[in-house]
């Protein structure tokens, strides 16, 4: 019974978000060097993992201490927290100091890779990483309250996290990583985004100005519509110039899965229920746009 709360806790059905990066950086390292380490590849997954647990966890005591999901009437299966708190199953406390366990636990594996990996940028990577995942919700700085929390979101789960997984097996930086992190890390920002529209009335009177919040429903939809857009002109654009490989064009097999996200969002953005399959297709293509992108790369390099 415990273990099933402290599952429903951490939400280990959106840890996709880090396994996307941290496969795409540890095949970008080897397709750039040859060199692959499973050891540390694991090491990577484990320690990005920890620090995921962390931030969902710390997302449910900061935004409990604000007061936001306590005024949610309507939580979904992809927003509102985990309800833990709201539920009884935890206390705050409790919640907090499993953040904290969980942040630690990233943080050594972290700090053991860093420490028998050339120089200091992982331990700088690491640190960025930390900040945006902690400071997310946590205090005094609060990103996500301040129209910046899509972006921290983009910067953490993308490359950040790609640049940090491509280290550990290349154990130097590229701009390749920078480049290829970029759809994966807007897909990322995107599941936010559309997750942000069912809890709008609680974000605003919970003074957490989300880009829905600032723009709007209505103008929040069309900018969700743009982005989605930018990501397969990047794709394109990077074959165009040599970057991404010929493969990559697989990725537009996803389209259906785009246009489908976008023709719910628009008809049903003030909708809570029947927005849902937007949420659920905007997950669905940040896990197969990135794992086609990925093996792209793995392909390209085992055939070359």
């Amino acid at each position: 019974m415990q273990g099933r709360i402290w599952l429903k806790a951490i939400r280990p059905q959106f840890f996709t978000a880090t396994l996307i990066p941290v496969f795409l950086g540890g095949i970008l390292g080897w397709y750039e060097t040859g060199n692959f380490n499973l050891i540390f590849f694991l090491l990577s997954l484990i320690g990005g993992i920890f620090i995921h647990a962390g931030l969902n966890l710390a997302n449910d005591y900061f935004d409990h201490t604000s007061g936001v999901d306590d005024l949610n009437p309507f939580p979904t299966p992809f927003s509102g927290g985990s309800r833990v708190i709201q539920e009884g199953l935890l206390s705050p406390r409790e919640v907090l100091r499993a953040s904290i366990l969980f942040f630690l636990g990233g943080v050594g594996i972290g700090l053991y890779l860093n420490a028998i990996l050339p120089g200091n940028t992982l331990l700088w990577i690491g640190i960025l990483g930390v900040f945006l995942a902690f400071f997310y919700t946590g205090e005094p700085l609060r990103i996500g309250y301040t129209g910046l929390g899509e972006f921290s979101v983009f910067l953490g789960f993308g490359p950040v996290m790609v640049m940090g997984s491509y280290f550990v097996q290349a154990k130097t930086l590229s701009i390749l990583p920078l480049l290829a992190s970029i759809p994966v890390g807007i897909l990322i920002a995107l599941v936010l985004y559309i997750n942000e529209f069912p809890d709008f009335e609680a974000d605003k009177e919970g003074g957490k100005r989300t880009l829905v919040v600032i723009l709007g429903k209505r103008k929040a939809v069309n900018l969700y519509v743009c982005f989605l857009g930018f990501v397969y002109l990047w794709i394109i654009g990077g074959i165009i110039f040599g970057f991404f490989p010929p493969l990559t064009l697989l990725t537009l097999l996803t389209l259906p899965l785009a246009f489908s996200a976008i023709r719910v969002a628009r008809k049903n953005y003030n909708r809570i229920k029947e927005l849902l399959p937007a949420n659920a297709l905007t997950i669905l293509l940040h896990l197969t746009l990135g794992i086609i992108l990925s093996l792209s790369y793995l392909l390209t390099g085992l055939f070359k």
